[in-house]
């Protein structure tokens, strides 16, 4: 058993790092206050090549995988970005390049994943809808076979990125849940060309209003009637939910990178202010009150890192990995939660300042418990599958 990071995994740490120090707090705070991507690191990334990790070498990626991409993301969060790192690798890195990768054709790859690498072309996702909510099960959009086309009409909800991207990666349903046999048949995942059903007036999109995490837009999408070309299913008509278990999967892997990130950088700067501040003549980091529960969350985050690392390795390998993607989701989240509840503990008062960016760490913390996937619904999945108890829902 081995626990060093593989080089390809440690220079990615290197390289990412290197491009965070550029970029202060003042960087960050600046674009969630704007409501901005943050444009500048990104294009550094796509020029170093650190967005296309997973992209196959022969499409102008690095050849690596989603060990390489967790790494990446855990860095650029820990280096300052926080949790606006998550939608970075989430988007289009894992949405579209690692999805392609490992479930498109030869000609999707060959279309897409050079355009991908160059940072032409930017990918989202979308999946949750208002009524359905967690329970992908449920979904209701719609896509009808029609000659070489698929016809899409239904509503999402949450998605985020949609303003920026050039493709959708759509889940649909193409037999209704009541008649699908089993339950998880009859999904079916598109590749959707935004711009053009944009400028056909079939696809509208409207933003949410939102506490945090304002460095990309959530929208709800309204489709009515879109058109999608047969040739840009991705993976097997009607089995689409082999395609999206490994969409799923990684983005839970990947929400936990951030987690682990975010709880590092929290910590820093909660430990960096215990270190200074010294209302009473000593630092208050010296007393055990302040001192043990920023202790604990540096072991909360140590007992993730470990867990995130090896569900993206047992992705990697072609192994199931389920189980170990919402435990590192689960306990990463907990663990970014708990380091910026204590550091606004630690901050006392000052921490409602905006002087500091405590706040907008707070606010960005606590989103993690809730996506990609609640943490009840990993806890039932928990107690089911590894406890053996009986289903709750």
């Amino acid at each position: 058993m081995d626990f060093d990071l593989p080089e390809g995994a440690a220079a990615v740490r290197e390289g990412v790092r290197a491009i965070a120090r550029k970029y202060d707090q003042a960087y960050w705070d600046r674009c969630d206050a704007e409501k901005r991507w943050p444009e500048e690191i990104w294009r550094e990334l796509v020029a170093g090549g650190w967005h296309s990790l997973a992209i196959p070498e022969e499409y102008g990626g690095a050849g690596q995988g989603l060990l390489e991409l967790a790494v990446a993301l855990e860095t650029l969060a820990a280096g300052g970005a926080g949790g606006a790192a998550s939608f970075m690798y989430l988007l289009t890195p894992a949405f579209g390049g690692l999805t392609i990768a490992r479930h498109g054709t030869g000609a999707q790859r060959r279309a897409f994943l050079p355009r991908i690498a160059a940072g032409e072309l930017e990918t989202c996702f979308a999946i949750t809808e208002p009524d359905a909510g967690s329970n992908a099960i449920a979904i209701t959009t719609q896509a009808r076979r029609d000659g070489d086309h698929y016809v899409v009409s239904g509503q999402k909800i949450w998605i985020s990125g949609v303003e920026r991207a050039d493709f959708l990666v759509l889940v649909t349903r193409t037999i209704p849940a009541a008649e699908a046999r089993p339950r998880t048949n009859g999904f079916t995942v598109l590749l959707v060309d935004l711009k053009q059903a944009l400028a056909d007036g079939t696809l509208t999109y409207q933003p949410i209003p939102k506490l945090g995490t304002n460095t990309v837009a959530s929208s709800m999408v309204f489709l009515d009637e879109v058109r999608v070309p047969a040739h840009h299913v991705l993976g097997t008509p009607d089995e689409g939910f082999a395609v999206l278990w490994d969409i799923l999967n990684p983005e839970r892997i990947l929400a936990a990178a951030s987690g682990v990130g975010f709880g590092e950088l929290v910590l820093d700067t909660a430990c960096d202010y215990a270190r200074d501040r010294a209302p009473f003549g000593r630092p208050i980091g010296a007393n055990q009150a302040v001192a043990f529960p920023l202790a604990r969350i540096k072991a909360q985050v140590e007992l993730a890192r470990l867990m995130t690392y090896k569900a993206a390795w047992l992705w990697d390998a072609g192994r199931p990995c389920g189980s170990e993607a919402n435990i590192a989701k689960l306990t990463a989240a907990d663990a970014a939660w708990q380091a910026a509840d204590r550091a606004f503990q630690t901050f006392g008062g000052m921490a409602y300042s905006l002087e500091y960016p405590i706040a907008r760490m707070f606010r960005d913390a606590r989103i993690a418990k809730n996506i990609p996937v609640a943490e009840e619904l990993v806890l039932a999945h928990i107690a089911q599958h590894e406890l053996g108890l009986p289903r709750s829902y």
